[in-house]
């Protein structure tokens, strides 16, 4: 229980955990600071995604802030009184690579503003669902800094290296239809809905076998990093796997029996 002179807010968890299986809802938790994404926000978020990560039961994961803020970027006063080589040191960019290695599919709900290192952590996702209001951008340069939470690699790999020199290198925001034309976002749906349809799309996903769902996920996420014929043998070892599989074998039988699948994760 709180005294009279405890603030609340200040006391709140840096992020919100919701399961609704077969998907779970994490929700960035600074508000007042526009979800500013700090050393102790990010060391949580890992460790709630880690944790969603390792429960079978949980089949897809929703990431978003509120509908005003998705995240603002770093949290830059914290940047500002840090010493270089304790940043250097710190670990806390280190600290983003543990997304590469989340194998269930993660869903950004992105409304309002997406910018730095939250424009980072968005494209880190597999799908990125945009409210009408969202606004994508990496100011980094205005500050002296640059994008170095994947910025500079996943947002040319998103929407080519033209346009992601305009983006980083002048500092202008895309919205939410020109990220979608660019290829950063999967799909804008309205402001009121931009939670909602993000747990639509989270429940279709989970719907899916999860086995083929994630050796379909690391396919995909490795076709950005090697050659077309490394790309197409990983691809068909992944087939070969997932026709290894029980859920395999349940989900053929089930289309030709004309019924709903029963995955058991085998």
């Amino acid at each position: 229980m709180s005294t009279g002179d405890a603030d609340p807010v200040a006391a709140a968890p840096f992020v919100l955990v919701e399961r609704e299986l077969p998907i779970a809802t994490v929700t960035l938790n600074r508000p007042r600071e526009l979800n500013a994404l700090s050393e102790p926000l990010v060391v949580a978020l890992m460790t709630a995604l880690s944790e969603l990560d390792g429960d079978r039961e949980v089949r897809a994961i929703v990431l978003g802030g509120d509908e005003h803020v998705f995240a603002a970027g770093a949290d830059v006063k914290q940047m500002a009184a840090t010493d270089p080589i304790d940043f250097a040191f710190s670990g806390y960019v280190e600290r983003w690579d543990e997304l590469r290695a989340i194998a269930t599919p993660l869903i950004a709900a992105v409304s309002g503003f997406c910018l730095g290192g939250g424009c980072e952590l968005a494209m880190a996702c597999d799908l990125v669902i945009a409210s009408e209001t969202a606004q994508f951008g990496q100011p980094e340069t205005g500050v002296g800094i640059i994008p170095g939470a994947g910025g500079t690699q996943r947002l040319v790999r998103a929407i080519g290296k033209a346009k992601a020199m305009d983006v980083i290198l002048t500092g202008r925001r895309l919205d939410a239809w020109e990220a979608e034309r660019a290829g950063l976002v999967a799909r804008v749906v309205a402001r009121e809905a931009w939670l909602r349809e993000a747990q639509a799309v989270a429940r279709t996903v989970a719907a899916q076998a999860p086995i083929a769902q994630r050796l379909a996920k690391q396919a995909v996420d490795r076709a950005a990093d090697v050659g077309l014929a490394a790309g197409l043998q990983l691809e068909r070892q992944a087939l070969y796997l997932a026709f290894a599989s029980a859920d395999a074998r349940e989900g053929l039988t089930a289309f030709v029996e004309r019924r709903e699948p029963t995955w058991s994760w085998t």
